[in-house]
């Protein structure tokens, strides 16, 4: 059955949610972990991706220096950003359910528009999850959120939640967003919390493209999981392409209307006229959390479960393995398959391949951390020259509130080898918070999101270092006693930095955002004796609940909604896990 629903109904009005202050978020958040970005550390061999393996004796050859100049604060779990064409603002999507605008001054104060009222309760990895706006965003003011809403009548019984897809219109100056113009164009039945994916981007071609995850739970098997060809494993939605949109990225045209619905499918997607959703551009994912296009290619971030996180370059109809392979490596939840398939069997869309991703690493290499959720970038084409050219991505955490920026470089076959950035000014070059996604603007320069550790909420700009090319002054900034960030600003290009020097004064379970999904076991985490999960619902992931409502575990890679709200470190872990 296809539970996926199109709607041109507009919900009822929201009520805004309070304002919830940085103090007040690290507070409390220990109660609500987001668990989304973080993938679960496994053990696992070396790959080829990691490159050769660090010279300098670490897990991965230490990169170019840069530095962050902050940009805002304020956020509490900062998960997606965005610039409408021919606009010089910045917009930040925060996950309890409000959009803000970014400025020369900074953060605006009032929300551009709070849809907080209209969402599920945010655990687990739900919430306000996306953002994007339409190429002609200054002349027709819509926008696109994706966000977790309650179930509606078409959401079966068990399910979590619904994602939602709606469009929105700005006020006639386009400085605010209008909660009464909501129009839902898809209504996905969410089986679980987690695996919700949530980015957003319109292609070169005009179409919005929207990534969703495999339905939630370790292996991709359980409540809502549909049966696929691949009889090794239970499951999974990554595979199937006739039941739901779970573990797909979904390519749509918001121009237009047919058969009902309040969008039009391409006509060149790739199952028009066959077996299959017509809505369906690529699939095999886990949990593509998030994405972006870079010189009219399309890269996304998939969240691995027990051990590898990747990075893949997406093409139309390409199947990107799961839940067959996690990266390149065969993945079982039983023994280890003698062969591993390369393929789909002929009977299946004719035998298409495997695709392998372009970045791959593990969570571990000789027992020293490199990451457990992978979070999609960009190719650079900004102010730092050490970058340029070069795929910038991440991953939430290496060790508690302390993420990783890395730089790739293209290869025209292969794996693509790539190196850690260091942090001009922080503690042994360490980005100091959780990072939970990677944002461009119009002029090329990328954005560190950020949550918890001594970064906080906020955006980062990515800038050069002192006395690196192309930077014509200094930086300098160091927290204060109250653990904000000063910034003295200098010119670089014509363009003002700042790069921070902060000391270590927070500590992990105290700031690990919920939302963000972590996978457990290269986290610290331990399995139930019997492999299973205590958490609601079916499932058979290799991840069980602690007595203080934490997962631990090899379990699913990435749960956004963990990492951003839950600063408790096993909350954050169970997004990946489950």
């Amino acid at each position: 059955m296809n539970h996926t629903t199109a709607t041109g109904e507009a919900d009822a009005p929201e009520t805004d949610g309070p304002a919830v202050s940085r103090r007040r978020l690290l507070r409390t958040a220990a109660v609500g972990a987001v668990g989304a970005v973080a993938g679960a550390a496994g053990g696992g061999g070396s790959v080829t991706t990691a490159s050769a393996a660090a010279q300098d004796g670490g897990p991965v050859p230490e990169g170019p220096t840069i530095a962050l100049d902050t940009v805002a604060e304020g956020f509490e779990q900062p998960v997606d950003f965005a610039t409408p064409s021919g606009d010089d603002r910045q917009f930040v999507v925060d996950r309890p359910g409000q959009v803000y605008v970014v400025n020369a001054d900074g953060r605006r104060e009032e929300p551009f528009i709070d849809v907080s009222g209209r969402m599920t309760p945010v655990e687990g990895e739900q919430g306000l999850l996306g953002l994007a706006f339409h190429p002609e965003f200054g002349s027709n003011g819509r926008f696109y959120l994706r966000y977790s809403a309650p179930s509606t009548d078409e959401t079966p019984d068990s399910y979590s939640h619904t994602a939602v897809l709606a469009e929105f219109r700005a006020n006639d100056d386009r400085t605010a967003g209008r909660p009464d113009t909501e129009r839902r164009l898809l209504e996905v039945p969410e089986p679980q919390s987690n695996h919700n994916a949530g980015a957003l981007g319109f292609g070169p071609d005009g179409y919005l493209y929207v990534p969703f995850g495999d339905g939630g739970r370790a292996n991709d098997v359980g409540t809502g999981h549909a049966a696929d060809w691949y009889e090794e494993n239970e499951g999974g939605n990554g595979q199937d392409v006739t039941e739901n949109l779970l573990g797909s990225i979904v390519r749509i045209d918001v121009d237009g209307e047919e058969n009902g619905k309040p969008y039009a499918i391409p006509e060149d997607n790739p199952l028009v006229g066959e077996a299959g959703l017509d809505e369906q551009f690529a699939w095999g994912f886990r949990n593509p959390w998030r994405m972006g296009f870079s010189k009219g290619e399309l890269y996304v971030g998939d969240v691995g479960q027990n051990r590898y996180e990747e990075v893949d370059r997406v093409v139309k109809g390409g199947n990107y393995g799961w839940n067959v392979r996690e990266g390149t490596h065969c993945f079982s939840t039983g023994d280890e398959p003698a062969e591993c398939p390369e393929s789909t069997p002929p009977s299946v869309r004719g035998g298409e391949p495997l695709r392998d991703p372009v970045i791959e690493y593990p969570h571990s290499r000789d027992g020293e951390p490199i990451g457990v959720s992978v979070i999609g970038g960009y190719v650079y084409d900004g102010t730092v020259d050490a970058l340029g050219g070069r795929y910038v991505f991440g991953d939430y955490s290496q060790d508690g509130a302390q993420g990783a920026l890395f730089a790739a470089t293209p290869a025209e076959e292969g794996s693509w080898e790539f190196e850690q950035l260091v942090i001009a000014g922080a503690e042994d070059g360490a980005l100091g918070g959780y990072l939970l996604d990677i944002g461009r603007d119009n002029a090329g320069e990328l954005y560190a999101l950020t949550a918890g550790g001594d970064l906080g909420g906020a955006a980062h700009r990515i800038v050069p270092s002192r006395g690196a090319s192309g930077a014509t002054g200094a930086a300098n900034a160091s927290t204060s006693a109250n653990g904000t960030i000063d910034i003295d600003r200098t010119t670089v290009g014509n363009r003002t930095t700042g790069t921070a020097t902060e000391t270590a004064t927070g500590t992990a379970d105290e700031e690990r955002p919920t939302g963000v999904e972590t996978n457990g076991s290269g986290a610290g985490g331990t399995d139930g004796a019997d492999g299973t999960s205590d958490t609601a619902g079916e499932g058979t992931g290799t991840e069980s609940r602690t007595a203080t409502g934490t997962s631990t575990g090899e379990g699913a890679g990435f749960g956004i909604a963990a990492a951003l709200a839950g600063l408790a470190i096993g909350v954050a872990r169970r997004l990946v896990n489950e």
